[in-house]
Parts: structure tokens; sequence; C-alpha cells
């Protein structure tokens, strides 16, 4: 299980990417209920079912496209998106403050499921010597668990709308700055698959999210894995 090609490795992949995008929308929805909008919850999207969350192109066929396509460039980097969560500000108890708290609570399941991927590889290693091919496929997806979520959660961390970190930041922001920052957000996306297409963004959100990796257990698994 060492190395696996392609078809095996969108296999490892697959179960770690489903549930990364969707238990951190998930997140989100939990969040804002607490806060005070009920929105999500009601439609409901309050839920780890990934059928609830998954968008047939942002979670499937985006996700497989990029990554085969950056393969042949050496950096298979997964993109992609789960159906956003409706979030409907004004039912907020604080609007300003919770949209931040409801943004943040995205990345923050990602890191929950990185280190409880961690976990996986260590009984993945527990069982290598009684069973090599389930200890392997356990190291394998935990170490495609650990990777892909961390990913998600840096790369969610941008500061950039309509990503995590653009809520973050015009939360933050004075009200008339944010106002102007909220503007950009129809060319949000645009701008992100532009800096991906040029490698701009995979230049900078490699080292940190490497830097982060080696904060995890498992680490010298996802190295192992994914040769970096």
């Amino acid at each position: 299980m060492e190395t696996l090609n392609q078809l095996q490795l969108l296999a490892v992949l697959a179960i770690p990417v489903i549930f990364a995008i969707t238990v951190h929308e998930a997140a989100h929805g939990w969040v804002a209920n607490r806060l005070g909008d009920k929105t999500a919850f009601m439609l409901g999207r309050v839920t780890f079912n990934p059928i609830r969350h998954i968008d047939l192109v942002g979670t499937i066929l985006v996700p497989t496209i990029t990554y085969l396509f950056t393969s042949m460039f050496g950096t298979g980097i997964l993109f992609g998106w789960a159906k956003p969560v409706p979030v409907n500000w004004r039912n907020l108890r604080h609007p300003r403050r919770d949209m931040a708290l409801v943004a943040v609570a995205g990345p923050s399941a990602n890191l929950i499921m990185a280190l409880l991927w961690g976990l996986m590889i260590q009984l993945g290693l527990l069982l290598m010597p009684t069973s090599q091919w389930v200890g392997g496929l356990l190291k394998a997806m935990g170490a495609a668990g650990i990777l892909i979520n961390v990913f998600l959660m840096v790369l969610n961390l941008v500061p950039l709308l309509p990503l995590d970190g653009g809520r973050v930041l015009n939360a933050l922001l004075p009200p008339r700055l944010a106002v102007w920052f909220s503007r950009l957000e129809p060319f949000g996306l645009v701008i992100l698959l532009a800096l991906l297409a040029t490698g701009l963004l995979g230049s900078i959100l490699f080292p940190l999210v490497i830097g982060v990796v080696d904060l995890l257990p498992g680490a010298g698994a996802v190295k192992t894995l994914f040769h970096f």
C-alpha cells in the first residue's frame, strides 16, 4: 500500500474527500443554529449524511478532474465544494461576530477530522502485523484523510470571499471597508481558479499544509504516501 496507482489513490481519497467537504458544511449549519439561525437546520443540512450536502459538479466531478489534471504536472491538487449551507445573518444574535464564528466552524471541523484520521493511521499500524492488507488500507485512507482535511482547512482560511477566511476578514473589517470587500465576492471563485491554474495557489498553500501536517499524528504516513 505504500505506492498506489491513480485509480487506487482515487479510491482511497473518495471517502475522506466526501466527508471532509460535507462535515465542513454541516459544521457551519450547526454553529449557525446554535447562534440563532435555524435556516440550515430546517432544511436538513445539519447532518453528517453526505447525500444532503453533495453537489454532483462540485463534490464529485470537479475534484476528480482537477486531481487528474494537476497530477499530470506532478502536483495532484484536489479542489471542490459541497452545496453551500444557507445562513441568514439577520437571524444571528450578533450578526458580524456570529458570521465569523459560523465561518470558522468549517475549517475547525476539518482540523478535528484530520486528528481522527491520524488515529485511523495508528489503528492501521496496529493491524499491520496480523492483516497487511487491512492495516495498509486504513493507513493509506488515514493519510489521505489528514492531507485533504488540512488542505481544505488551509484553503478555506484564505482571506478571499466566498471562502471562510474571507467571511472572517469581512467581519473584522470596519463596516465601510467590509461593504467594499463584499463587492468582490462574485469574482472570488474566478480569482481562486486563476490562482490554481497558474500554480500560485499551490506555491502559497503547500508550505502551510506541510507545516500543519507535521504537527499531526501520522505525518510520516502522509509524507510516505504522497511523496513530500
